[in-house]
């Protein structure tokens, strides 16, 4: 049995005097230990002069505990760089990095790694969002719903994030695919989906883009969010906080507070305006902040595009959709199931104080018996149908 105890320092000098993000050691929770390999550390002043020092210095270093069948702890130093990987498949491609499947040449394991052209992150600015990816992943550790950063590595021209690989892809296209979801499938991937955002928020992490093409599906179908270049990162709870939270959460006589008198704090307020137009909140556009009911609202949007086929609110450009949004220009397609209707409709409040919170989501009647916490992740997945509005003949899907 191995499980990383530590890493290695941070990237290569001359990656941080260009600011290529990954320069630091990765922040864990209180308490809690890396769960990626960061790489090694160069001499002050030092540029690797060759692709092949590049490799050996830009390789990620990881110390590991190995147990073995006699009951010892071995320590084990575990080195990864470009050349442990056969690189394949492309399997998406953004503005400044490119996805690819990947086989560990020594575990056979299967990655999905994201390389970074630093040249290009550099030019256009975007070291700050490859730095709060990074931090992000290294803070939510080891979820199920939430894809794993194993490994950082550079070379002198890319960046390499090693990642859990979902090989279903993203949830956008089956929704695509099929025009619509039905009520079980819905829930299922709806359920998982506010798992996995409760655990953000617990561990101060506020997506802030959260949208069908960020939820992928594993080999088990099971969902699994992804890129955080967008999050904010609060203050860590410390561990009797998240102590404590657990407990609330576990209390069977738990009464949660009124959502109409929720308070935001200060501390998490994000002032950047990010996300993607169709599922962004009417905070953000009005009064220039997004916190954690931000992402519910995202949650409440993909909600209703499960089973609409499209999101509630969709215009002919941006500023159109901004407009619907602030309006709460949106409706329902006749045949809309009445729990999932009205769990929109208390996601999609204009006063994020107003809307509805996670205990209560998980309470309502559109999740009923589903069991979240660890059972949620063990549930087959449901066979992938879409949702027949008997309106007329055959599925009444939104064009």
């Amino acid at each position: 049995m191995e499980r990383t105890v530590g890493t290695g320092g941070g990237l290569a000098a001359a990656a941080a005097a260009a600011a290529t993000a990954t320069a630091t050691t990765p922040t864990t929770p209180t308490g809690a230990r890396p769960n990626s390999a960061t790489p090694r550390s160069v001499e002050p002043g030092h540029i690797p002069s060759s692709s092949a020092e590049w490799q050996e210095r830009g390789a990620a270093v990881a110390v590991r505990e190995v147990s073995g069948e006699d009951g010892n702890v071995q320590i084990r130093i575990i080195r990864k760089g470009v050349k442990d990987f056969t690189f394949g498949r492309v399997l998406g491609e953004g503005s400044y990095s490119t996805v690819v499947a990947a086989t560990d040449r020594q575990t056979l394991r299967e990655y999905a790694i994201k390389v970074l052209d630093k040249r290009h992150i550099i030019k256009e600015k975007k070291v700050k969002y490859v730095n709060i990816e990074k931090n992000t992943l290294n803070r939510l550790g080891d979820h199920p719903g939430i894809v794993r950063l194993y490994y950082t590595f550079q070379d002198e021209r890319s960046l390499y994030f090693v990642l859990d690989l979902a090989p279903n892809g993203e949830l956008f296209s089956f929704v695509k695919k099929l025009g619509s979801l039905n009520e079980e499938c819905t829930q299922y991937y709806c359920a998982q989906l506010l798992d996995a955002v409760e655990y953000m928020h617990t561990h101060g992490v506020i997506h802030r883009d959260l949208k069908p093409e960020n939820v992928l599906l594993d080999s088990n179908m099971r969902v699994k969010v992804t890129d955080f270049g967008s999050a904010k990162l609060l203050p860590m709870p410390s561990a009797d906080e998240l102590a404590a939270l657990a407990q609330k959460r576990d209390d069977d006589d738990h009464r949660p507070r009124r959502a109409d008198a929720l308070e935001i704090d200060e501390s998490e307020r994000a002032n950047s305006f990010v996300g993607t137009a169709e599922y962004v909140s009417p905070e953000l556009l009005t009064d220039k902040f997004a916190s954690k009911p931000s992402d519910l609202w995202a949650f409440g949007c993909i909600l209703y595009q499960c089973i609409a086929g499209r999101p509630p609110f969709k215009a002919a450009n941006e500023f159109q959709t901004f407009q619907k949004i602030t309006a709460l220009n949106y409706v329902f397609p006749p045949g809309f199931p009445a729990a999932a209707r009205d769990l929109v409709k208390r996601l999609l409040v204009l006063d994020p104080t107003k809307r509805i919170q996670i205990d209560d989501i998980k309470r309502h009647d559109f999740f009923k018996g589903i069991e979240f916490g660890p059972a949620l992740w063990k549930r087959k997945a449901p066979r992938l149908q879409p949702f027949n509005f008997r309106q007329g003949v055959g599925h009444y899907v939104l064009k």
